[in-house]
């Protein structure tokens, strides 16, 4: 037990170089995940998950959007990164860990910025990995969530250095966070908006905002979006095409809908929060025999976070309650609980010995949590699961060689974005599904409609190759695509292409 304490004091004070013990820990531990599981799939022979091979599939092309109702920041840092390495799974992994490395670092920097001792900003940082959404679901899965984390502290760290320094540069920096945030999901707007409310109340910010220079800020964001809002504006089907994900208005009357959506929204907010809100009540109960000073008014760094939490909270139930909302996915509630840890961890500094030993249970919490799901994102990430995750362990070489065992393919189709995995095998295809925009234009001939043995319906992609002037050849054929691990092979089918004559 002891050595367990030591190894947690050491890495709330003590370095490694020129990095706080707790940075090394978040850098290490990411490098550690790039390397795992590229080496893994590259020796195993898997493929990677939904997310992932959504990505591979709109990281053909630089465009200021991709369709799926999301925005295109991290397809952009895909296509920067392929262009280094080249279109593989450790491209995907740079990305994503670099992300989650910022954001867990940001974090902290903004923390010890504000003032605040090393302990409580590890213990922020740490209290993060917490969150079952960020310490699991994103080292499995998601994409743009972990993009929205990541530029959502560094946006917090921009207001903090606003505040420290009234520079030009400064405001140059907060512009540029807040276009990035914003063109990471478009539910961060939730999280601007409410810092900005948060700041605008508290004397210490709002003397930073009335400032000119303010507007070279806004300028900036608004430079950095305008190809994206544009293209938004001018694709708005694709910008809505997961808007019936939010289940509006299906309580069927005003009072069941407005039931549904508080319930829903009480739903995720416990499982997104639930588990660290709890680990953070057992270590302040673990630590109520230590001594603490006598409660002291909160500074205005405090205030800031706290505030901008509550801002958080009362803009989504409203817009919940406006817009009839009812269905809810946990990650959705990042924009209001991001800055959470940081505000506790702040709070228990001005606590005394209780605090300090609080802080040590979440940090050696936390560390212990994120340690303990290595092996276990290592498996799921050669094996994949049930249902959709099963694409991972498909032979995708075996596919590509009998896909064109009859001559070449220039593009493949199919009714979903599993086939973005065919470009880890040739990065060269064009990779097409009902959500990737301009359709008609992207498809490079010869063409091939692809569909697997799942649950997904082929309707939307038959309507889609219609319009595009394609029919489907009247012949197809089966091929039984090999599974790693022992799994029946899938069965594809495969159906030519050809364009329609002009009449």
């Amino acid at each position: 037990m002891r050595q367990l304490e030591k190894w947690t004091d050491w890495l709330c004070d003590e370095r490694v170089g020129p990095f706080s013990a707790a940075i090394a820990f978040a850098l290490a531990y990411c490098l550690v995940q790039i390397v795992v599981m590229t080496f893994s799939s590259h020796f195993v022979g898997t493929a990677v998950g939904v997310d992932d091979s959504e990505q591979l599939m709109a990281m053909r092309f630089l465009a200021a959007g991709y369709g799926s109702s999301q925005p295109p920041l991290y397809t952009w840092l895909g296509i920067l990164t392929a262009s280094l390495v080249g279109t593989n799974i450790l491209a995907l992994k740079i990305v994503k860990y670099t992300l989650l490395a910022g954001g867990l670092i940001a974090c902290f920097a903004a923390v010890r910025r504000l003032g605040y001792s090393n302990r409580a900003a590890t213990a922020a940082m740490f209290g993060l990995l917490l969150f079952p959404q960020i310490v699991w679901e994103m080292q499995h899965a998601l994409t743009h969530s972990v993009a929205v984390f990541c530029f959502s502290s560094l946006l917090l760290l921009a207001v903090v250095e606003l505040q420290k320094r009234r520079s030009t540069a400064a405001y140059v920096l907060l512009g540029l966070a807040a276009a990035a945030a914003m063109l990471s999901k478009y539910n961060v707007v939730i999280f601007l908006a409410a810092l900005f409310l948060a700041a605008l109340s508290l004397r210490e910010t709002r003397e930073a905002i009335f400032d000119r220079r303010f507007l070279i800020s806004v300028v900036v964001a608004i430079l950095a979006c305008l190809p994206t809002f544009y293209w938004s504006l001018t694709h708005l089907g694709d910008l809505l095409a997961h808007s019936g994900g939010l289940g509006v208005a299906e309580g069927g009357s005003a009072a069941k809908t407005l039931s549904r959506g508080i319930l829903g929204m009480g739903n995720a907010i416990l499982n997104f929060a639930g588990l660290p809100a709890a680990i953070f009540a057992v270590a302040f109960f673990l630590a109520r025999g230590k001594p603490a000073p006598p409660p002291v008014t909160a500074p205005w760094p405090e205030k800031l976070v706290w505030r901008a939490i509550a801002f958080a909270f009362l803009i989504t139930l409203l817009v919940v309650l406006a817009g009839g909302i009812t269905q809810f996915r946990d990650r959705w509630m990042l924009p209001i609980f991001v800055l959470f840890p940081a505000a506790l961890a702040m709070r228990l500094d001005a606590m005394g010995e209780r605090g300090r030993k609080t802080q040590a249970t979440i940090v050696f919490v936390g560390a212990v949590m994120a340690i303990l799901v290595l092996p276990v994102s290592w498996y799921m990430h050669v094996h994949g699961g049930d249902n959709r995750g099963s694409i991972v362990r498909m032979d995708y070489a075996s596919l590509h060689r009998q896909l064109t065992a009859d001559g070449p393919v220039g593009t493949v189709v199919s009714s979903w974005f599993w086939i973005g995995n065919l470009r880890l095998v040739d990065p060269g295809l064009v990779v097409l599904d009902d959500e990737i925009p301009d359709f008609a234009k992207s498809i490079r001939e010869p063409a091939v409609l692809l569909l697997a043995d799942d649950e997904e319906p082929a309707s939307l992609i038959f309507d889609r190759i219609a319009k595009a002037g394609y029919v489907m050849d009247t012949a197809h054929r089966s091929i039984a695509v090999p599974q790693l691990f022992g799994g029946m092979p899938r069965q594809v089918t495969v159906t030519r292409l050809h364009k329609m004559k002009a009449p």
